[in-house]
């Protein structure tokens, strides 16, 4: 029992569920369009279908990065002790739980409409290849934009059975938060990753990095509110007040960030959870009202 109990430990810590803010931040865009596409209030069925979903492929790709990134991580300061960069879980260990996580989410997705299935389908492809990217993109960030933000797509198909043209604004939206956050995140690793040769943001943009953020920010509040501009019939009042309450939340991280130092990098990165918070509420109130 101790030994299956310690192996089970393993498993979740190289899950990450210690760590539920990238599921959080998987979760949002989805969330998100489900609200927007919803004529009312969102169906609980699907809020609950994708956020199983999230946990599921959020897991599965940390599990796939630590599978590709296990001598990458034994070199850096903050990840050397992962499950796999320390050799205290094999390669055949992640592989079967891997396959678990693949089969939770294969029945998530058979769950969904024919659209929302093919586009999950479609989607799957880039997170497979998105460890690779820090190894030939000055800007991985770019390409984990495109791919952790598919359900913003995924999840407008699930609801409405079609993908508007405001399904593309939030996703675009959407792309721009990750590389912002995902910046702020990277800032954690840069001086690591500078010396093993490991690219990201935080080490091309360097000092630069706070005006760079502040852009991909503003861009995000532009374009979700323009998704709102095609999504809601006017007026939107409740949906502008949360929108400028999560504005707010975005330049208190923006100033208040440490970005020489990385638990503070950490910090800020985690509060993008509750901003996500902000802009699902607002959605919510302002679709019942």
């Amino acid at each position: 029992m101790d030994k299956f109990l310690y192996q089970l430990g393993l498993n979740l810590k190289l899950m990450r569920l210690h760590q539920p803010t990238g599921i959080w931040l998987l979760l949002w865009p989805c969330w998100w369009s489900i609200a927007l596409a919803s004529p009312g209030f969102p169906s609980p069925y699907l809020l609950a279908l994708f956020g199983l979903g999230a946990v599921a492929m959020r897991s599965a790709g940390c599990v796939i990065n630590d599978m590709i990134d296990r001598k990458i991580d034994a070199q850096v300061e903050r990840t050397r002790m992962r499950p796999l960069a320390s050799g205290l879980l094999t390669m055949r260990d992640a592989a079967w739980l891997l396959v678990m996580l693949l089969v939770v989410a294969g029945v998530v997705a058979w769950n969904l409409n024919r659209l929302a299935q093919v586009l999950s389908l479609l989607f799957f492809i880039p997170v497979l290849m998105y460890p690779l990217m820090k190894r030939v993109m000055p800007w991985p960030q770019i390409f984990l934009g495109f791919t952790f933000n598919a359900g913003a797509i995924i999840g407008w198909a699930a609801t409405a059975g079609e993908v508007p043209p405001a399904a593309w604004i939030l996703y675009a939206a959407c792309w721009f938060w990750t590389l912002g956050y995902d910046t702020i995140y990277a800032h954690q690793d840069k001086r690591d990753d500078a010396r093993i040769g490991v690219k990201s943001t935080a080490v091309a943009m360097g000092e630069r990095t706070r005006s760079f953020v502040t852009a991909f920010y503003l861009c995000m509040a532009v374009l979700l509110a323009r998704a709102g501009l095609k999504t809601f019939p006017q007026p939107m009042l409740v949906f502008y007040v949360s929108l400028v309450l999560a504005i707010l939340h975005l330049l208190w991280q923006i100033r208040k960030v440490d970005l020489g130092n990385p638990q503070d990098c950490m910090r800020k990165f985690r509060s993008n959870a509750r901003f996500g918070w902000i802009i699902f509420l607002g959605i919510v109130a302002q679709k019942i009202i």
